[in-house]
């Protein structure tokens, strides 16, 4: 069975962000995948300190929740990132998560899936939606769409719940991301995986 790993980076186990992600969980599970939600945003998580401890032990030198979700991300066919939005970004707590996973997590995540799910009062979303992606475009991993970007909108759930087209954009996401994760667990079976090429590395050191 296909599974779908979320992350839920705000400090509110039950705020707008939860809201948003419960929904899009309600639909992955009528697809018939399994799903696993994290609460990361309540931890306290620090920022990669660029050691490379990583890349000879293939883990984190923090040994927190980081070194918990690595193993659960490679089993898992597609990963969702929720945020809030402060200050026009996601939390801090989110991006040095992300940050993190993704450099120690050495193992290849081509054709994994990816989307980024972001909650605000008013307004950052798309900003926020911006930089969460960017984890997944730079690791092969194809972005899940929506009929909207991934965004609800309310200073609580119980405003998210007036938010009908984000919630509907929610659930319109998890049908995309099963139906992608099908097609593309066909065509692997079928095919394998594209060519991904890692012999040049651009760093410019004669300086030209």
């Amino acid at each position: 069975m296909a599974k779908v790993l979320l992350l839920n980076g705000s400090p509110h186990t039950k705020g707008c962000t939860a809201r948003a992600l419960e929904e899009v969980i309600k639909a992955l599970n009528e697809e018939g995948v399994e799903t696993e939600l994290i609460q990361i945003g309540k931890d306290e998580v620090a920022g990669c300190k660029a050691c490379g401890f990583c890349a000879r032990n293939g883990k984190c030198v923090i040994d927190d929740k980081v070194n918990e979700v690595a193993p659960k991300f490679e089993e898992a066919d597609g990963l969702i990132i929720g945020s809030p939005v402060y200050y026009a970004s996601p939390n801090g707590t989110a991006l040095a998560f992300m940050d993190r996973l993704f450099y120690s997590a050495g193992y290849p995540k081509q054709m994994k899936v990816g989307a980024a799910v972001v909650s605000a009062r008013r307004g950052g979303n798309t900003a926020t939606f911006d930089a969460l992606n960017k984890y997944f475009t730079i690791s092969g991993m194809p972005v899940v769409s929506s009929t909207y970007w991934n965004q609800v909108h309310g200073f609580t759930a119980e405003d998210v719940e007036k938010d009908l087209e984000g919630l509907q954009t929610m659930r319109n996401l998890g049908r995309n991301m099963a139906f992608l994760i099908r097609a593309i667990a066909a065509e692997k079976e079928k095919s394998g995986l594209p060519l991904e090429e890692h012999d040049v590395y651009t760093s410019f050191p004669d300086g030209k």
